[in-house]
């Protein structure tokens, strides 16, 4: 699930139209693997400091269309962002591993 903080932006048009031209630009294909992609990933970790910062939010070049597999990896790496047990669904919430 997303942090409080990104709420306001995963739920913006501007989000939402970035979201879609940029899946549009790779094919909807993961970046990784090659499989279906899913989940508009943000390699420069949002955070409430830069949130508002659209070169970090909504550039293209911070952007990495990724499968629900490779982003549960990307997220269960050392450092992770979840914690053993959880992971991303296909709509990039985070959910109990079953």
């Amino acid at each position: 699930m997303a942090q409080q903080f990104a709420k306001k932006l995963y739920n913006s048009v501007r989000w939402k139209r970035c979201r879609a031209a940029y899946i549009a630009k790779v094919y909807g294909i993961c970046e990784r693997c090659g499989e279906p992609g899913y989940i508009v990933h943000h390699k420069i970790v949002l955070n409430s400091r830069n949130i508002h910062d659209c070169w970090v939010t909504l550039n293209h070049s911070n952007l990495e269309l990724l499968c629900v597999e490779c982003h549960n990896k990307e997220h269960m790496s050392e450092g992770s962002a979840t914690v053993e047990g959880t992971m991303f669904d296909g709509s990039g919430q985070l959910v109990r591993c079953e």
